[in-house]
């Protein structure tokens, strides 16, 4: 993997680092289930909420690459962004 790296402003920091904030508050909490002995159906619907915050990460940070990073490869004549976008799309979307 290339050593790119991605100029974010301060508020798409602000805006994924709280949704990674949430997400570990959401995984201590399964934890806790865990050892708690709570019930299994309560701890999969905990679980599955956490499954829907990373995917609302992300979808956050796909539509920052997309507007910036593809963007910017796109015009700058850059061939192996689109590869690279679609690539990553099909893992996404496993």
């Amino acid at each position: 993997m290339a050593n790119k790296k991605t100029t974010r402003t301060a508020a798409q920091k602000k805006a994924l680092t709280n949704r990674l904030k949430r997400l570990e508050g959401q995984i201590r909490g399964l934890k806790k289930m865990i050892e708690d002995d709570a019930y299994c159906n309560d701890i999969l619907q905990q679980s599955l909420s956490a499954g829907s915050a990373i995917n609302g990460f992300n979808q956050e940070l796909l539509s920052y690459h997309v507007k910036g990073c593809v963007t910017d490869g796109i015009r700058n004549n850059d061939e192996e962004i689109v590869d690279e976008l679609l690539t990553t799309l099909r893992k996404l979307m496993k």
